[in-house]
This record gives C-alpha cells, structure tokens and sequence, in this order.
C-alpha cells in the first residue's frame, strides 16, 4: 500500500511503498532551486519516510524530469542571506538536509538528471549511492557568487569525488560532467537519460528486499570507517551482533535451505 505526504507546500513530495521511498525536490519551474522552506522540510520528510512510511531504502530525485536541483534560491539572499548573521541561520538549515540524508539510517540513492548545482550537489553528495544520467552537470558556485560553501558539505564533497576532484569543483565553480563524475567515483552508475528511472528503481529495489537490519548495521559501520570514529564504530558492531539473535537471520537460513527469496520483516 502507497503512502504520501507533502511538505513545504507540496515542494518536497514524499511516498512510500514496497519498501521504497522516493523523495522529490518539487519546484521545476526554478529548476527544482531549493527555497528555505524546502530546506528546513527535508528532514521532516526524511524522518518520516524511514519512520512512518516504512521505507528500507529512499530515492532523491528532482521532479520535471529534466534537472536534479540548481540548488538553493537565490532569489531569497537579498533577504534570508544578507549578511554573516543571517547566513548562519540559512546554512544551519542546509547542514541539517545534508545530515538528515548522510545520517539517515537507511540507505538514500540520488537519481541525478540535468543540473545539479550548489545545494543540490551537495544534497547528491551526502547521498549514499548516486545514478546520473549522462547528460547530468554538476557545479559548485560558491565562489562565484562570493559565498564560501559549508564546511560539513565540503566533508561529503572530499569523500564523494576525492580530494583533487573536490579541490578543482570548489576552486573553479565549473560545471563537471556525468562521465568525469563516473570515473573519480563519485557515481556508481552513468545511464542514458530514459533509463535513469528504471535504473535508480530497480538498485532502490535490489536494496529493499534485504534485511533491514543488516542494512542499517552496515550503513553505520561504513560512515563510522569514512569518519575514523571508534565509538561509531563499536556502535555499529553492536547493531552487527544483533542481527544475529534476528527473526530475519532465521529467515534467512530457512530461505537459504529452501532454495526460496527470503521474506524479511526487520525483525
């Protein structure tokens, strides 16, 4: 059974079924920029996506059908940005949708058509597994307009692309191509526009129908190795373990024995 709510005025689009979760970024007029009021949502849609919903594995994508983000709306600087004091109030709403993704404890696939730039590469980036298609561009034009771009970003930006690849983006402010973004990494998958979809549905569906729990135990695990944090680290060893005493670890054996897919409850 499908489940939908809409946030920020219907600008952050969120449903849930089979397992699935796909989140949109809903203003393609403006090329899907992010407003503030899409920003402070993200998480609330988030949170109820792998909460309320009951999604395993969630899917950002950009509604239109032509671009992922152009990133945050500019429009709204003159007034919501104007000064340091201001700023720090705007950018605490971008760190909390770029944590919101990065800490979500399920996995979060970006499905990237068309332009992603500023925010929008930097909602991609704290993304765990990201699909483009080929004609995607990517941009990070901080520098161009004068701003410096958020630290924590930066720490997903360094992780995603690598350090070379984050240091030409943020110093230059060019556009980087799908092809470039493919082979430093940054992107499991480069499609042809009309396969991004399907491609991005059959991976979130791949995700889905494995084991909750080992999902989340793994997701843990592997930020916990990117960020050296030992107690992470141990807390993720922890959720490890529990998987073992599962109602889906005995599944798992059962299905294994009976040559069948197995049913898991993330229980």
């Amino acid at each position: 059974m499908k489940r939908s709510k809409a946030f920020a005025n219907g600008q952050i689009e969120a449903t849930s079924g089979d397992g699935i979760g796909l989140l949109q970024i809903t203003n393609p007029t403006r090329k899907n920029a992010v407003t503030a009021a899409m920003w402070r949502a993200i998480p609330e849609a988030l949170h109820w996506l792998h909460a309320d919903a009951a999604a395993r594995v969630i899917v950002l994508s950009g509604a239109g059908g032509r671009d992922f983000s152009a990133g945050a709306d500019i429009s709204e600087f003159t007034e919501l940005r104007k000064d340091a004091a201001t700023a720090r109030v705007y950018e605490a709403s971008n760190s909390r949708a770029f944590a919101a993704i990065r800490e979500a404890p399920i996995p979060v696939i970006a499905a990237v058509r068309g332009i992603c730039y500023g925010g929008g590469f930097g909602l991609a980036a704290a993304a765990d597994l990201r699909i483009a298609s080929e004609d995607a561009l990517f941009a990070v034009p901080a520098a161009r307009l004068g701003l410096a771009y958020p630290a924590d970003a930066v720490q997903d930006f360094v992780r995603g692309l690598g350090s070379q690849m984050a240091r030409r983006a943020l110093f230059t402010g060019g556009s980087l191509t799908a092809p470039e973004l493919f082979a430093c990494g940054f992107l499991s998958e480069v499609t042809s526009p009309d396969a991004l979809e399907r491609q991005s549905l059959a991976l979130a569906e791949a995700i889905s129908q494995n084991a909750p729990l080992s999902l989340r135990a793994s997701k843990l695990a592997l930020r916990a190795v990117e960020l050296a944090d030992e107690d992470m680290l141990r807390e993720a060893e922890i959720l490890g373990a529990q998987t073992f005493d599962s109602a889906d670890y005995r599944e798992g054996r059962a299905a294994f024995a009976e040559r069948r897919r197995p049913v898991f409850k993330g229980e």
